[in-house]
C-alpha cells in the first residue's frame, strides 16, 4: 500500500463516461488495499474545472469519451494541472494512439482488460512523478543559489574595485605627493651642498626616493589603472609594455577596436583578464613570446592572450592555476561574456575573453 506525498489517502480523478467502468476501477483499487478517494467526471468542462481547482495525486482517463478524447482533455489543461501524472485507462485504442498520448505527456497506458495491474501502474506513475518534481525543485533551488552566488560575486568584485580605486587615490594623493615633495626638497638641498660625502648620501637618498615613487606608481596602476579612463587600448599598451620590460619576454599587442565607448565594466574586465593572463604567463608558461589581440568585430569584443610556452593538459592543471582561471570565468560571466582556455603540453596556451556587444553594452552617459 502507498499514500500521497503528504501521507494522506490518494486523491484520484477519473475521467470516464461509463459508470460501470468507473465502478470496476474503484473495486480494483479497493482490493489492493489502497487508501484513496476517486472522483468521476465525464465532460471536458468538468474535467478542466476540477483539475484546476483541486489537488489530485493522479488522473485516470478513458481515451474515447462522448464528444472528446483524452488528447483533447490533455490539451485543455493549463500547464500547472499537467504536473499531475495522468494514466490512459481505456479499451483497445491501437498502439499508435497510445504512443501519441504518451509522447504528449501521459505517464502510461493500461488496457481496461488488464485492470489487475492498475495499482502497480498507479504507484509507479506517482513515484516517478514525485521523483521528477523533487528533481525540478532541487534544480530550481540550485539555479536560485547559483544566481545569488553570482550576484554576491559581482557585488564583491565591484566592492574590490572600488576599494582598489580608493587605495590608489590615497597612494597618489598622500604617499605619491609626499615622495614627490621630498624629492624636490632634496634637489634644492643639493644645490647648496659641496662636500662630496654629503652629495653622495644625498644622491643615494634621491635614488631611494625615485625607487619609492616608481613603486607607488606601479602599485597605483595595478590597483586601478588610470589609463583606463583614456580607453582600453592605452591601458593595454601600458600593461603589455611594462610586462615586456619586467620579464624580458617579447610581448606584442594588436588592437583593432572600432568602438571607443565601451561600458566601464567591460573595459575593466577586459583589462583584468589580460592582467591575470600575463601574470599566469610569468608564473607558469616558460615562454619566449606573448601575443595580446583585441578586436570588436562581429558584434562582440574579443580579447585573446596567447603564448608559445609549455602549455598544460586539462587533467594536470594545478589548483592554483585553476583558481585564477575560475576567477576570470566569473569576471566574464558578470558582464554576460565567457572565457575559453585552450592549451596542450608543449603547444602553448591561449585565453580568450568574448563579450557580446550591443547598444546597451556601450557607455552612453
Amino acid at each position: 500500500m502507498f499514500e500521497s506525498i503528504a501521507g494522506d489517502p490518494l486523491h484520484l480523478l477519473h475521467l470516464e463516461d461509463s459508470p460501470l467502468d468507473h465502478d470496476l476501477v474503484r473495486r480494483t483499487l479497493q482490493r489492493s488495499g489502497l487508501s484513496f478517494s476517486l472522483d468521476r467526471v465525464d465532460t471536458l468542462d468538468e474535467f478542466v474545472t476540477l483539475s484546476t481547482s483541486e489537488r489530485f495525486d493522479a488522473v485516470l482517463a478513458d481515451y474515447q469519451l462522448t464528444g472528446f478524447t483524452a488528447i483533447d482533455a490533455w490539451r485543455a489543461l493549463p500547464d500547472a494541472a499537467r504536473r499531475v501524472p495522468m494514466i490512459l485507462l481505456s479499451g483497445a485504442i491501437g498502439e499508435a494512439a497510445a504512443v501519441a498520448a504518451i509522447k504528449l505527456g501521459y505517464s502510461d497506458y493500461l488496457p481496461k482488460d488488464d485492470l489487475g495491474r492498475l495499482p502497480h501502474v498507479l504507484q509507479r506513475a506517482i513515484e516517478s512523478n514525485q521523483t521528477r518534481l523533487a528533481k525540478e525543485r532541487s534544480e530550481a533551488e540550485l539555479a536560485h543559489s547559483e544566481s545569488r552566488l553570482a550576484g554576491f560575486a559581482a557585488h564583491l568584485q565591484t566592492a574590490i574595485e572600488q576599494e582598489r580605486a580608493s587605495i590608489a587615490r590615497e597612494i597618489h594623493d598622500d604617499i605619491g605627493g609626499a615622495l614627490a615633495a621630498a624629492k624636490l626638497d632634496l634637489a634644492r638641498i643639493r644645490r647648496h651642498l659641496s662636500a662630496p660625502a654629503s652629495l653622495s648620501h644625498l644622491d643615494a637618498a634621491t635614488e631611494m626616493l625615485q625607487h619609492a615613487l616608481g613603486a607607488s606608481q606601479r602599485i597605483m596602476m595595478n590597483l586601478r589603472p588610470a589609463l583606463l579612463e583614456e580607453g582600453l587600448v592605452p591601458a593595454l599598451e601600458w600593461l603589455v609594455n611594462s610586462f615586456e620590460r619586467r620579464t624580458g619576454i617579447s610581448a606584442l599587442l594588436r588592437a583593432t577596436l572600432a568602438r571607443q565607448d565601451l561600458a566601464p565594466d567591460i573595459g575593466l574586465v577586459a583589462y583584468r583578464t589580460a592582467q591575470e593572463a600575463l601574470t599566469n604567463v610569468t608564473k607558469h608558461a616558460h615562454c619566449s613570446r606573448v601575443r595580446v589581440e583585441l578586436s570588436d568585430t562581429g558584434h562582440a569584443l574579443t580579447l585573446e592572450v596567447s603564448d608559445n610556452g609549455r602549455g598544460f593538459s586539462p587533467g594536470r592543471r594545478g589548483k592554483r592555476h585553476s583558481f585564477g582561471l575560475e576567477g576570470l570565468h566569473e569576471r566574464a560571466r558578470s558582464i554576460g561574456g565567457w572565457l575559453d582556455v585552450s592549451s596542450r603540453e608543449g603547444g602553448g596556451t591561449s585565453i580568450t575573453l568574448t563579450v557580446p556587444l550591443s547598444d546597451l553594452a556601450q557607455d552612453t552617459a
